[in-house]
């Protein structure tokens, strides 16, 4: 072969294959092309669902913002209709009482006729909200907890623990079975002998000295007049009555103070003086010997008085009889001014709450 011709041969290859370069570029071009646009395809519906997604978001979320305002709104609705559903503020409750029994028939938490009471003057029981099913309720807690107080003679505390729910719902629930709870000493009878605390019906207590199950010694017994009003007693005057003295036979036998705790502001002008302290001699609950008492009126005035009884009946200061009243109670600072009863009242006079 020629010299020529090889050089021809080779330079028709390299021409050969700087065509096939010159074709294959394109072709790569356009598959990087088509890459690129299937990527930005894709990026493309990545972002739009993206945006859908926050969109569809938004007003989920607002909705749920709108729900906690909407259950916010209606949670202080039904606060204020609860407050306003309320007959008589706790606050008020513990102003509130009875006069003691001088009615037989009329017994303590009996509702009050309608003609005899206004709305106004109703009163709740609930002066505090607890959990019923709480170890708070049982009596042995109770019992335990209060013991202390009534120990130390701690009027305040006392006064406080009798006008909480569960003591009112314990007494409540005694009522006419004729049983009491009881926390203290025991004879071996494992009757009540020595010194111990007793809950009764009715929102009420004894402490002090016990002798084979019956009150004998010194003690004190509380009755408070809790959400209870009678025909007697429609303006809750009376708050609480009580009894600190000597006992024998589970009656006061002895030398004792009677008390009532009394709300001069619910007193009238015409209601007159109301009867708060009796100190003196007692023979089985009854008035029995030289008597002193004090009175209140409706603007706190206190007067003294002295009186003569033997068994509950008084010895007249003088008779009026011819008019149905007796003069009884004889002032201390002027012997002229007395103050009367019935004439058929004028016996059993005492502690009659505590009378069988």
């Amino acid at each position: 072969m020629k010299l020529n011709d090889l050089d021809n041969d080779k330079r028709k290859r390299e021409a050969d294959e700087e065509s096939e370069n010159l074709m294959q570029k394109p072709v790569m071009t356009k598959i990087l092309l088509a890459i690129i646009a299937v990527l930005l395809i894709c990026i493309l519906i990545l972002l739009s669902a993206m945006m859908l997604g926050r969109k569809n978001d938004r007003p989920e979320s607002d909705r749920l913002q709108q729900n906690i305002k909407d259950y916010a709104k209606e949670q202080q609705e039904l606060g204020e209709q609860m407050i306003e559903d309320e007959d008589v503020p706790a606050s008020d409750v513990d102003k509130d009482g009875k006069e003691p029994e001088k009615e037989e028939e009329e017994e303590d938490g009996q509702e009050p006729e309608k003609d005899d009471l206004s709305e106004d003057e109703k009163t709740a029981v609930v002066v505090d909200i607890e959990d019923e099913n709480d170890e708070a309720y049982t009596k042995e807690f109770i019992l335990k907890e209060a013991y202390p107080f009534f120990a130390d003679n701690n009027q305040d505390a006392i006064w406080d623990l009798a006008h909480l729910k569960r003591y009112v719902k314990l007494s409540k629930g005694l009522e006419g079975t004729g049983e009491y709870y009881y926390q203290g000493d025991v004879d071996g009878d494992n009757k009540p002998h020595g010194t111990g605390l007793a809950i009764y019906e009715k929102n009420t207590y004894y402490f002090g000295e016990w002798s084979h199950g019956a009150r004998s010694g010194q003690g004190t017994w509380f009755r408070y007049y809790i959400g209870q009003k009678n025909k007697t007693n429609a303006n809750g005057i009376y708050l609480a009555h009580s009894y600190s003295g000597a006992w024998a036979n589970d009656l006061p036998n002895g030398e004792g103070a009677e008390h009532y705790d009394v709300d001069i502001s619910k007193l009238q002008p015409t209601q007159g003086k109301i009867l708060q302290n009796v100190i003196g001699m007692f023979k089985d609950g009854l008035y029995d010997g030289d008597m002193y008492a004090n009175t209140v009126d409706y603007i706190g005035n206190v007067q003294e008085w002295d009186a003569i009884a033997n068994k509950g009946v008084f010895t007249l200061w003088r008779d009026m009889s011819a008019i149905g009243e007796c003069s009884v109670w004889r002032n201390r600072d002027d012997s002229s001014d007395c103050l009367d009863v019935d004439k058929s009242e004028n016996k059993n006079q005492g502690i009659r709450e505590l009378l069988k």
